[in-house]
């Protein structure tokens, strides 16, 4: 048996495009209401308007600390309760180490890790008020092996990997669930970062997918009766032989 989302309201981050936006499409596409969450406020505008009624803008700037602290408020003023909150956002740095310069490191791991803290740290008294609520967080493949081509997003992945594995047992007795999607390469424009040769042997082997099918993936987790947690989902391509 499966649990229905509809009527269910979720608050994406990262919303605009890519991950985020696939899921706020297989949301909506089953009944639920979605508060698209981006710092693109041009973007947000076009796909509340494309996306209709059920689709509600949110402009944070989750690298600004007051634009963050905000986030959850400033939702909670818009719609009546946080049902599902998706912390999506999130950018990428490959290659070696030594030719990332220290204000692209700080930037990453803020959104990466800090931001998702944040955002979780702000909404779980108001699930905790509810006894119930889903916190999902995307994480990656990279956050479950040691990847040597981007060793700084792979290590903000697998702090993401812990904090989510430890408040998934704090939240258990609030009827809270917590969990996590760890997908291989997603075609998005966080790729453009990838060593150029790592990219085009992926595109050349078929071994990347869509972020349709991380949305597939969500969908299957929030799904589930609320006495089962899928507690992290790795979705790989059939062709990723790198891990």
């Amino acid at each position: 048996m499966s649990e229905s989302l509809e009527g269910k309201i979720a608050a994406i981050t990262g919303a605009a495009s890519g991950i985020g936006l696939a899921a706020a499409r297989m949301l909506l596409a089953n009944g639920a209401t979605v508060v698209l969450v981006d710092r693109d406020e041009k973007a947000l505008s076009k796909l509340t308007a494309e996306l209709g009624d059920k689709a509600i803008a949110q402009i944070t700037d989750l690298l600004d600390t007051e634009s963050c602290a905000a986030m959850v408020p400033e939702i909670l003023a818009k719609v009546d309760h946080i049902d599902i909150l998706y912390c999506n956002a999130g950018t990428y740095i490959g290659g070696d180490l030594i030719d990332t310069d220290t204000t692209t490191i700080d930037k990453m791991l803020n959104l990466n890790i800090n931001a998702v803290m944040k955002n979780v740290r702000d909404v779980i008294p108001h699930m905790i008020e509810r006894h119930t609520g889903d916190i999902v967080v995307t994480s990656s493949i990279a956050g479950h092996y040691p990847t040597h081509w981007e060793p700084v997003y792979a290590a903000s992945k697998w702090a993401i990997t812990c904090f989510v594995q430890t408040m998934r047992r704090q939240m258990i007795p609030h009827g809270v669930r917590v969990s996590q999607v760890s997908p291989g390469p997603v075609i998005s424009a966080l790729l453009a970062d990838w060593p150029e040769e790592n990219l085009r042997k992926a595109k050349e082997s078929g071994s990347l997918i869509e972020a349709s099918e991380v949305a597939d993936a969500l969908e299957f987790m929030l799904t589930r009766q609320r006495n089962v947690t899928i507690r992290d989902m790795l979705v790989l391509p059939t062709n990723f032989d790198r891990v």
